[in-house]
This record gives C-alpha cells, structure tokens and sequence, in this order.
C-alpha cells in the first residue's frame, strides 16, 4: 500500500484518510493528537505515495521545526534585481511635442 498524502489536511481528516488507507498516525508535537481537530497537517514522513506495509507509522507534523518558516510571514531575503524606480513616471511617453507630425 502506499502513503496518503496527508500534508494540507486538518488533523480530523489526517486522522480519517490514515485509517481508511490502513496506516496508524504519530504526531511527536502533538501529545493530545486524538483530540485535535482544526490544525493542518505541515509536514508528514513517510512521504506520499512510498510503499508501506499495512499498519505502518506515518509520522504528521502541525507546526514548523525551528529554522522552518513556521510564522508564515514568506521569505526575507533580497531579491536582486530590484525593481526599476521611477513608478508612473516610467509609464509615460518619452517628452517632446505631442502634437509632431509624421511623415
């Protein structure tokens, strides 16, 4: 059999696919695992779709690990090249008489 993919599920339905597809659920930081409900699953090993015996452990995480990006906020780096300045202006036509005529 192979493993559910359990990240993105809250824990109510972790809990429900495992046991439909015959694995058993650890959540190292979770000791009250049997009573959440609402939290969203992270992070899991084995990893989906890896072939398992019936009645294997697979092992959720709710929150990041340390160094993870756990808060959610996105990545704090430079991005390079930064964005030309200038805004609106840089949407304007180049100056010079607006009225020329083209031949």
């Amino acid at each position: 059999m192979r493993v559910p993919r359990l990240v993105g599920l809250m824990a109510v339905d972790a809990r429900r696919t495992a046991d439909a597809r015959g694995v058993l659920l650890a959540a190292p930081d979770r000791p009250d695992f049997h009573l959440t409900v609402v939290d969203y699953v992270v992070r899991q090993y084995p990893l989906p779709g890896v072939e398992v015996p019936r009645g294997a452990v697979v092992t959720v995480w709710f929150d990041f690990g340390e160094g993870e990006g756990g808060g959610g906020a996105g990545v704090r780096e430079p991005r390079l090249p930064r964005p030309p300045s200038g805004g609106l202006q840089r949407e304007l036509d180049e100056p010079g008489d607006p009225y020329a005529v083209v031949v």
